[in-house]
C-alpha cells in the first residue's frame, strides 16, 4: 500500500485529501506544519509528501530546504507542492528545490489521485532502474539490454496507439548512426537512448496520453513535460551519463523552436538530433486515434520539408535515403 504524508495548516484540506486518497487504497498521514513533518521523517519514510506552500511559521519552501539538508545519499522522499499560487516564480523555486510536481488548490479529486499515483510510479521506476544498473554494473560493467527493452515496453503500454514505438525509434536511430559511420559502441548507445526516449511519459496520466480528441492547452502543456521527466529519471544513472540525452532533447528543433530548452543547430547533441528524425518518422508511419498510417510519399515530403527547420539536414538526408530504399514500404507499424 502506498503511503502519502499530507502537510497543510488547513484542517479541511487535510481531511479532504485523506478521504480522497484513502478511498483509493492509500495509507495517509496528515500533519499540520513543516516542523511536524521534519520530526516525522526522522523515523519514517513515506512514498510521497504532499506539502502546502503557504503555512505560518516555516512555509513549504523552507520545509523543503530542511528536508534536502537532511537527505543522505541523494535518496530523497518525492514531494508535490500544494498551492493556490500558480505564478511562474513559485513554480520555478519549487522545481529548483526538487519538487516533482504542483497541485493547485482547491484540488480536483481525480487530478489529486492521478498526480499522486503517477509520481510514486515514476520515482519507483527511477529507483528500480538505478538499482538494476548498479547490479549489472557490478556484474559486468554494462546495462542490461533486456532491462531497457522491458522498460520501453512498459512505457509504450501506456499509449494505446503507439505499441512498439520505442523499439522502432531505437532501430531507426541505430540505422542512421550506422550509415553515418558511428562505431558499434556508439550505435548501441543510441539504440538504448532511442528505447528510453519516451520514458518520461510514465509520469503523464493515461487519460491525457490516450485522449482521442484534441488536447486542451493545459493537457498539451502536461504532455510537453515528458522530456524533462525522462531526463530526471535517467540522469542519475551515472554508469551511462548520456542515456538521458534522447529523453530530454528529442523534441528540440534544429531551428530552435522546440522544447524543453529551445536549443538549435549544433547545440543539440548529435544523438538527440538523430532520435528526433527517427521519432518523427515513426510517428507518421504509425496509427493514431485520429488517423491511419500516412502514405510513404507524404512521410517523405514531410521529412524533406523539415530539413534545416525541424531536423538536422544531414540526418534528415540519411532518413530520406532509407525511405527511398524501402520500395515495399516495410518500415512502418505492422
Amino acid at each position: 500500500m502506498d503511503w502519502v504524508v499530507v502537510v497543510d495548516d488547513d484542517v479541511m484540506n487535510l481531511k479532504l485529501s485523506e478521504l480522497i486518497l484513502s478511498k483509493h487504497n492509500m495509507r495517509v498521514t496528515t500533519l499540520k506544519s513543516g516542523i511536524a513533518l521534519i520530526e516525522h521523517v526522522e523515523s519514517c519514510r513515506p512514498d510521497l509528501i504532499l506539502l502546502d506552500i503557504e503555512m505560518p511559521g516555516m512555509d513549504g519552501f523552507e520545509t523543503m530546504e530542511r528536508l534536502n539538508s537532511r537527505t543522505v545519499g541523494g535518496d530523497s522522499i518525492p514531494v508535490i507542492f500544494l498551492t493556490a499560487d500558480d505564478s511562474q516564480e513559485a513554480e520555478m523555486r519549487g522545481l529548483q528545490l526538487g519538487a516533482m510536481d504542483f497541485i493547485k488548490k482547491p484540488f480536483i479529486p481525480e487530478v489529486l489521485v492521478l498526480r499522486v499515483r503517477h509520481t510514486i510510479e515514476l520515482v519507483r521506476l527511477q529507483r528500480n532502474l538505478a538499482a538494476e544498473v548498479e547490479r549489472k554494473t557490478q556484474e559486468n560493467n554494462s546495462l542490461s539490454l533486456h532491462v531497457v527493452q522491458t522498460l520501453a515496453e512498459a512505457i509504450d503500454a501506456k499509449d494505446t496507439y503507439t505499441k512498439g514505438h520505442s523499439g522502432r525509434v531505437a532501430v531507426y536511430s541505430r540505422e542512421i548512426a550506422k550509415r553515418c559511420g558511428y562505431s558499434q559502441e556508439r550505435q548501441n548507445e543510441i539504440f538504448m537512448m532511442g528505447l528510453l526516449h519516451d520514458v518520461g511519459k510514465i509520469g503523464i496520466p493515461n487519460a491525457v496520453i490516450n485522449k482521442p480528441s484534441k488536447l486542451t492547452d493545459e493537457e498539451y502543456a502536461l504532455i510537453k513535460k515528458h522530456p524533462e521527466m525522462g531526463d530526471r529519471i535517467l540522469k542519475k544513472i551515472k554508469e551511462m551519463p548520456k542515456l538521458s540525452v534522447g529523453a530530454r532533447w528529442h523534441h528540440e528543433r534544429y531551428d530552435g523552436t522546440g522544447y524543453p530548452d529551445g536549443l538549435s543547430g549544433q547545440d543539440i547533441l548529435e544523438e538527440a538530433r538523430i532520435i528526433a528524425v527517427a521519432d518523427a518518422y515513426d510517428a507518421m508511419t504509425s496509427r493514431r486515434s485520429y488517423r491511419d498510417i500516412l502514405p510513404q510519399k507524404t512521410v517523405r515530403d514531410e521529412i524533406e520539408k523539415g530539413k534545416g527547420t525541424q531536423f538536422d539536414p544531414v540526418f534528415a538526408d540519411v532518413m530520406l535515403k532509407i525511405i527511398d530504399e524501402d520500395k515495399e514500404y516495410q518500415l512502418k507499424e505492422n
